[in-house]
């Protein structure tokens, strides 16, 4: 060293800054990661605490919030490309200092922001949450990262497709590999449509409406925020992107709500399948956290039906609760676990039960949610599955229906589920649910419907309906 290096003074420490979004951002994936959280339940309120707390504009909250959701969405292939740029296996990695690299990562392959942004950002980020130390393994990282774009980076870290198609794809688009398998299993078909599915599965979802009849009209939503036409359901409007629907009156006053098409569609096939005799009492035997109970609710207010809403969580019952407060017609809503229900068989016209699911129809809006699930949790599920649904064909009177919905498309909690029961209960029948469903296209052969992203622009959601025959 120099003489003149020695004499140098060194270089005052500079305090790292704290950037309110990626601090934000970096706090929701800790959440999701450590408690098990839903990003979709966590960001909301960490968003409004931040406006309120000044830090926060509109374009910050777009920012965070694709910060979040677009990493854990790539989250697989943001591994496996991290795996290739440290020299030890991911789970020797500190989870904190996984989640600043794949901020990062996402910062620099998956958005616009420029490159020096991205990785400055990132270890001011590390140094204010991580230390200078570790600071400086995720400054060494990224700009490893950053010599290649995300293409470049898959054809490097997937496995050919002729290879092994399954992991390929699940590397590509950042699926589990049994996920893919699932999936495809569902689907049928070839490359194409499965890539298109696992692509829209990666896609931001639009935030759907849905005008609850006798309450609210599609009409009175249109003309307080920014909307599109439903593309299937006629209570349905599409919000335009950054719309708020928090601050819709008829929403705030539970008249008209946020809802899935796919959900609604459910809903309005089982309230429009054709019956013989009394069309007097529905009944929703899995009714939290409330979306399709309000509908069916409106729906049988309309003909003078009344509906009894039953969920077992009492929390989620409270939520019911409120989703029908208001609705004009009879109702009512009670705790109750729907495998062992207190009321008598056969004292309903309809019956919807949709059931408890591995959720693997609504990869769009929990993300998080297929790097949680395992296929042994299609096993816990199965029972119970069953149960309701056995139990929901001894509530609805002969010549009644049931609807057995899922968001799920996987075989075994979709039709192996309607099949195993019918064979085991007999006194049922499967009727065609397609013309249900006016206008919707590609809903296969039937009797039962099968929703998809790609095709229909809705989760993923099943729906099987059932007379009872004896």
């Amino acid at each position: 060293m120099s003489e003149q290096a020695r004499r140098r003074p060194p270089k005052p420490y500079r305090k790292p800054k704290k950037d309110p979004v990626r601090m934000l951002a970096f706090e929701a994936l800790r959440a999701v990661d450590e408690r098990d959280a839903y990003a979709n339940l966590v960001l909301p309120p960490l968003l409004r605490k931040a406006r309120e707390g000044g830090d926060f504009d509109g374009r910050d909250a777009a920012l965070a919030t694709e910060l979040v959701y677009g990493t854990l969405r790539r989250q697989g292939t943001y591994d496996a490309i991290i795996s290739a740029c440290v020299d030890r296996p991911l789970r020797e990695v500190d989870p904190p200092v996984l989640d600043v690299l794949a901020l990062g990562a996402h910062q620099l392959l998956g958005t616009r922001i420029p490159t020096h942004a991205a990785v400055s950002a990132s270890v001011e980020l590390a140094r204010v949450v991580l230390g200078d130390g570790r600071a400086k393994f995720v400054n060494a990282v990224l700009r490893k990262i950053a010599r290649q774009d995300l293409d470049a980076w898959v054809a490097q870290v997937a496995p050919p497709y002729d290879e092994d198609p399954e992991d390929h794809l699940a590397v590509v688009h950042s699926h589990p590999r049994w996920v893919v398998s699932a999936l495809w299993d569902s689907l049928g078909g070839g490359r194409a449509g499965i890539e298109d599915l696992l692509e829209a599965d990666n896609e931001r979802p639009e935030v759907t409406l849905v005008a609850r009849p006798g309450r609210s009209t599609t009409e009175e939503l249109a003309a307080a925020v920014e909307t599109l036409p439903g593309r299937w359901s006629p209570y349905a409007l599409r919000m335009a992107e950054g719309g708020e629907p928090g601050a819709i009156e008829a929403v705030k006053e539970d008249r008209a709500g946020v809802q899935d098409e796919g959900s609604q569609l459910v809903a309005l096939a089982l309230a429009n399948a054709p019956l013989d005799g009394s069309d007097a009492r529905w009944l929703d035997g899995c009714a939290g956290p409330g979306g399709k109970a309000a509908l069916l609710a409106a729906l049988a207010s309309e003909r003078g039906a009344a509906l009894l809403a039953s969920e077992k969580q009492p929390h989620r019952a409270r939520l019911v609760e409120r989703a029908l407060a208001g609705n004009p017609g009879p109702y009512q809503v009670i705790a109750a676990d729907g495998t062992r229900p207190p009321w008598r068989p056969g004292s309903f016209d309809r019956v919807l039960v949709d059931v408890p699911c591995s959720g693997l129809g609504a990869l769009r809006r929990r993300p998080e949610a297929r790097w949680r699930r395992r296929p042994d949790d299609l096993d816990g599920f199965a029972p119970l599955q069953r149960g309701l649904l056995t139990e929901a064909l001894r509530a609805v009177r002969v010549g009644g229906v049931v609807g057995y919905a899922t968001c799920s498309p996987h075989l075994a909690e979709t039709r192996i589920v309607v099949d195993d029961v019918l064979k085991k209960t007999g006194g049922a029948e499967l009727i065609d649910a397609r013309p249900l469903l006016p206008g919707v296209p590609a809903l296969g052969e039937g009797p039962d419907v099968q929703l998809w992203p790609h095709l229909h622009g809705t989760d993923a959601m099943y729906l099987a309906l059932l007379r009872r025959t004896a």
